[in-house]
């Protein structure tokens, strides 16, 4: 039986962890970790220094804020605690700074997304980028999210940017922007050009749009619910007990 804490568990993602947690036969949640959340079914600390302090998981799962996610794994990884990330904000070199805090043994485990989908949509956007001299990714987000862009979409223009040797986007950039219209191109990650939506009645999409010489190729992958993420978790946490150091991208256990 593997023993959680879910920090942030009473946000959206971590009550939607806690109930897949709950429903698996070979985990469960002994605490959750939240300055507003209560429990009836397990105990419940404001910060993950008291849950590390009074002990009793095996693997600390994070759905906080960018603000508070890099405090939360330095008191997790130091005491030699696996973690499962799915706080987006954090860059590749602070990742790698958090995991050399950790004794030997110890896995870090971040996810930009933990849905199939989305990982599979990398996978294709990957394959597809050295055939195309233009790329650009449309991420769709609730209008509440605390980032922008997201860490999908981040983790994606990486990809295509190492798929095609760190070739930047023939397409116009900033340099085409009129005067107070700064922006409309979108950010530029890595030489891929990034665009972030923020409304209501999304939960996460995203496209990767392909062009070259009379054609365009359109990769979309869709969210509707926050249960499409729970697989990709449960499969993390049963993970990164038999791995260590750092690991970044849900494809890796997806072997």
């Amino acid at each position: 039986m593997i023993n959680v804490a879910v920090s942030g568990f009473a946000g959206r993602m971590g009550s939607a962890v806690v109930d897949a947690v709950t429903a698996a036969d070979d985990m469960q949640v002994t605490c959750g970790i939240d300055p507003h959340g209560s429990s009836k079914v397990f105990a419940v600390y404001e910060t993950v220094e008291q849950a590390v302090h009074a002990g009793g998981f095996d693997v600390l799962v994070d759905f906080t804020q960018p603000s508070v996610v890099e405090g939360n794994l330095r008191v997790a990884l130091a005491a030699g605690i696996d973690c499962v990330v799915g706080t987006t904000g954090l860059a590749n070199d602070k990742l790698e700074e958090l995991a050399a805090l950790a004794p030997e043994g110890t896995c870090l485990f971040y996810a930009p997304n933990f849905t199939t989908g989305a990982v599979l949509m990398m996978q294709f956007a990957k394959a597809a980028a050295p055939f195309f001299p233009e790329a650009e990714v449309l991420e769709f987000h609730h209008c509440n999210k605390k980032d922008a862009p997201s860490g999908t979409a981040v983790r994606t223009a990486q990809i295509i940017s190492e798929a095609r040797d760190g070739r930047q986007s023939a397409a116009p950039g900033k340099e085409t922007e009129i005067a107070g219209c700064e922006g409309a191109r979108g950010a530029l990650v890595e030489g891929v050009p990034v665009h972030s939506v923020r409304s209501m009645g999304y939960v996460a999409s995203q496209e990767v749009v392909f062009g070259s010489m009379g054609q365009t190729l359109t990769i979309r992958h869709d969210s509707w619910d926050r249960t499409s993420y729970m697989p990709g978790v449960l499969l993390g946490i049963r993970c990164v007990g038999d791995r260590q150091g750092l690991i970044v991208g849900l494809e890796n256990f997806m072997e």
